[in-house]
């Protein structure tokens, strides 16, 4: 206790750091000020980070830091979910606070009120809130969020679950939810198959997962399919045709262009350096130029990233003023931006989102009519320009992998080379830990490859190793998704050149859809 008092900052000294890193709003407010004061006579401001179940799992309690004012028992408040902005309210309820309690290990004691600085639980407040949320006082008007948390792992595992008697499916759906809240990386949605699949970051905390929802939060039997991954689907070279699409009544037309985005630009929208959102057009031109080499007119017209705002595909406009009215295709521009989001988000290989692709918009012929030229016609066209596109641009799909660290004594290192080089792992660290009779070997072992894999290692080396597995990159799979010259045979591992064939066509019939990619003209 000593050391974390002569070391960890006070909630006092700290919040102004806290504030300027995690809060959204305004740095000039009243409200901002009141926070970074850490003032328990200003307006209420509190951030819950964490859902925690109930004994039964029937309810939770938020967890909660109080950065101004004061929380007490009966009192009313706004609870500000994730999706909340000051222009769209609709991810906004008011809730009434139950009990109020301070966490002290497997104890929770009962308080009437709390004061800035505290952590505490809530209880009662749960049912607005889907991951973390901002708690404000009704009187506050102008209160932003805090950002949602960024996490250093993702979920690439997923699970296709069903309950074993079909009547029970409500009570499924309600537990999933409840996992949902639970566990922060987890996810969990419907596919277009009608499967419910549960994503989490690797097999212990699905299993983990699996635990919770058959015991805590339901009591139902549920079957479970075999674990599969997330992929992703890329370029590796730009489009060997302009892509042209047409709208449904003949009257517009949009010409695209695929090309791979830079590996740079990928690794800095991936760590958030930069994106449409948290930077002004100004911000976002200087950084191009400054650390890319864009020129300004290609910075100004840097329409979107997709799928979401913070994902590493690119739409950029390159068309020419001298060709297409401006005027008309800036009146279309949210029409484009969508087709393109829905478009990078279920790409044409095997309905995987894409990742480091950049889209040209070369051209833009539109009705002069604006009936004529509404969402309902430019975004399908947008889409269908998309995929064929991405399609004639040397298409490739990428798989997650993990990075694992295993603790082996010297005399079982040898032991675990062919135990790697099965699954398409490679060792790239192998030295010994100082003052210890154990190696610390680092390898890369593809995340589909990496079912059984603990249990493979320990039955090798007698139970002597420990490893842990964390997502580390993506990868690309050997091989062309549409050579149809590759012939998959069932039952027998397909050679190292016919596996993105393979991955792409098992995933397409997993998802119910045709074993063969159309090109949409």
């Amino acid at each position: 206790v000593q050391m974390i008092t002569d070391h960890i900052a006070s909630p006092v000294q700290r919040a102004a750091t806290i504030i300027n890193h995690f809060y959204t709003g305004p740095m000039s407010s009243a409200v901002t000020k009141d926070m970074k004061l850490c003032s328990k006579d200003g307006s209420l401001m509190a951030h819950v980070t964490k859902l925690y179940s109930t004994p039964d799992g029937q309810d939770f309690y938020a967890l909660c830091r109080i950065f101004s004012g004061e929380i007490s028992k009966g009192q009313r408040l706004k609870v500000l979910g994730e999706a909340f902005t000051l222009d769209d309210d609709e991810d906004m309820g008011v809730a009434e606070v139950g009990n109020i309690y301070i966490p002290m290990g497997r104890f929770y004691h009962e308080v009437s009120k709390a004061i800035a600085g505290n952590l505490v639980l809530i209880a009662g407040i749960d049912h607005l809130i889907k991951k973390t949320a901002t708690l404000c006082g009704t009187e506050v008007e102008e209160a932003s969020i805090f950002a949602p948390i960024i996490y250093n792992n993702k979920s690439i595992m997923k699970l296709a679950i069903e309950p074993l008697k079909p009547a029970e499916l409500p009570k499924m759906i309600e537990g999933l939810r409840k996992v949902n809240k639970s566990y922060g990386l987890s996810m969990t949605k419907v596919e277009e198959s009608g499967e419910h699949i549960i994503l989490g970051t690797g097999e212990l905390y699905l299993d983990c997962i699996m635990a919770d929802l058959r015991t805590l939060y339901t009591d139902i039997e549920v079957k479970v399919s075999d674990p599969v991954v997330v992929f992703n689907e890329t370029v590796s070279e730009s489009s060997i045709v302009n892509c042209v699409a047409e709208t449904t009544n003949k009257k517009n037309s949009l010409t695209v262009i695929a090309e791979p985005l830079e590996p740079e630009v990928l690794q800095d929208i991936d760590n958030r350096y930069i994106n449409l959102v948290d930077f002004n057009k100004q911000e976002v031109t200087k950084f191009f130029k400054d650390q890319h080499g864009y020129d300004t007119l290609t910075c100004h017209n840097i329409w979107a990233f997709g799928p979401s705002d913070y994902d590493a595909n690119m739409l950029i406009n390159n068309t020419l003023p001298s060709t297409v009215n401006q005027k008309m295709l800036f009146n279309v521009k949210d029409s484009v931006v969508q087709g393109f989001k829905w478009g990078v988000r279920e790409g044409p290989l095997c309905d995987e989102p894409m990742r480091g692709v950049k889209f040209r918009l070369l051209d833009a012929q539109l009705a002069s009519e604006g009936i004529h030229r509404g969402g309902g016609q430019v975004i399908p066209a947008m889409r269908r320009t998309v995929y064929s596109s991405f399609l004639l641009a040397g298409p490739r799909i990428l798989e997650p992998v993990y990075l694992t660290e295993i603790q082996a004594p010297a005399d079982c290192v040898q032991a675990i080379y062919p135990v790697l080089s099965r699954r398409r792992g490679h060792i790239v660290g192998d030295v010994p830990k100082p003052g210890t009779p154990f190696y610390t070997i680092k390898a890369y072992i593809p995340a589909i490859d990496s079912f059984g894999f603990e249990t493979d290692l320990r039955s090798f080396t007698l139970g002597q190793v420990f490893c842990q597995q964390v997502f580390d990159h993506w990868q690309v799979v050997p091989g062309d998704p549409l050579d149809k010259n590759v012939i998959l045979h069932p039952l027998e591992p397909s050679p190292p050149l016919a596996l993105a064939r393979d991955f792409m066509v098992k995933t397409r019939r997993r998802k119910g859809l045709s074993e063969v990619s159309i090109i949409f003209l």
